[in-house]
């Protein structure tokens, strides 16, 4: 089982860009789908963006289409989400997950197998 690290977090101005990483330790990172989540109100987590494994297909929370990119690198193990325009709304723990089974479950949400720790972004207005 993979082992997750998010990094890349910080403080941005409303109209900026952040890019999140998502590092992954102990496992074959190419046999997880992949994807990114932060609260949201009257939910846990809300998904944001998804990625098979190859990084062939992806999915995006209509609030962020458009704005935010995913994308991995199976050779460096990592993840990424491009951040642009954004919003105060965004800001949020970001953390990303991995599951097996595919980009559908990962876009569901519930019982991924493995979450990270989460990274901050905060976008000051």
């Amino acid at each position: 089982q993979v082992q997750l690290v998010e990094s890349g977090g910080g403080l941005v101005q409303a109209g900026g860009s952040l890019r999140l990483s998502c590092a992954a330790s102990g496992g074959t990172f190419s046999m997880y789908a992949m994807g990114w989540f932060r609260p949201a109100p009257g939910t846990e987590r809300e998904f944001v963006a998804a990625i098979s494994w190859t990084g062939g297909s992806t999915y995006y929370a209509d609030s962020v289409k458009g704005r935010f990119t995913i994308s991995r690198d199976n050779a460096k193990n990592t993840m990424y989400l491009q951040m642009t325009s954004l919003k105060p709304e965004d800001t949020a723990v970001y953390y990303c997950a991995a599951d097996p089974k595919g980009p559908y479950t990962v876009v569901a949400g519930g019982g991924l197998e493995v979450w990270g720790q989460g990274t901050l972004v905060t976008v000051s207005s």
